[in-house]
C-alpha cells in the first residue's frame, strides 16, 4: 500500500520531484564509483569550499532568470574584474583592503551600464547583456595583453580567494582578548 502511494505521488509530481530524483540518483552513482569517498565528510567539506562563488553566482542568475530575463556577461564580467584587481595589486602595487571596494565598485558601475537599456528603454536583455559580453570580454582582451599569468603573491588576497576570511587588523587581539 505504501509503495503504491509513493508512486502516485511521484508520478503525479514528477516536474517537482525530478530535481531531488537527479540529485540522488548522482550521489548512488559517485558513491558506488568511489566505494563512499564521494559522501564522506571530508569530500563533502570540499565541494563546498570549491563551490561557494559558484553558488553566489548562481543565486544572483537565478533571480534575473526569474524576473524572466538573462545576463550573458556574467562570465567575462568577472573574470575582467579579476584581472584589473591582479594588476591594480601586482603592477601598483595597491593593498588588498583598497582593491576589493574598488572592483565592488567598478561590479556596480558594470552593472549600471547594462541595466538602464533594459529597465528604461525596453531593449531585451539578451541583447543588451550580449552586448556587455562583448564589451568586456575585449576589455579582458586589453588588459591581459602582454601580461600572462599574473600570480598574485598576498595571503590575505590568496586566503578570500581559497574561501576563508582573514583576520581584521586591530580586532584580532581585541576578539581574543575579550574571550578568554
Amino acid at each position: 500500500m505504501f509503495f503504491q502511494d509513493l508512486k502516485k505521488i511521484l508520478r503525479q509530481n514528477i516536474r517537482d520531484y525530478g530535481m531531488y530524483i537527479a540529485l540522488f540518483a548522482i550521489w548512488v552513482i559517485f558513491a558506488l564509483a568511489t566505494n563512499g569517498l564521494f559522501l564522506s565528510p571530508r569530500n563533502l567539506s570540499n565541494l563546498f569550499n570549491q563551490v561557494g562563488y559558484i553558488a553566489v553566482l548562481a543565486v544572483g542568475m537565478t533571480l534575473v532568470i526569474v524576473i524572466r530575463h538573462i545576463d550573458l556577461s556574467v562570465g567575462f564580467l568577472a573574470g575582467f574584474l579579476g584581472a584589473v584587481a591582479a594588476i591594480m595589486m601586482f603592477t601598483w602595487g595597491w593593498p588588498v583592503y583598497v582593491v576589493i571596494p574598488v572592483v565592488l565598485i567598478l561590479g556596480i558601475l558594470a552593472g549600471l551600464l547594462t541595466a538602464p537599456p533594459v529597465a528604461k528603454l525596453g531593449v531585451p536583455s539578451f541583447v543588451a547583456s550580449l552586448a556587455g559580453w562583448l564589451i568586456y570580454r575585449g576589455a579582458l582582451g586589453v588588459v591581459t595583453a602582454g601580461t600572462g599569468t599574473i600570480i598574485i603573491k598576498d595571503e590575505i588576497f590568496n586566503a578570500i580567494g581559497n574561501g576563508f576570511i582573514p583576520d581584521i587588523p586591530g580586532l584580532t587581539g581585541f576578539m581574543t582578548d575579550t574571550h578568554k
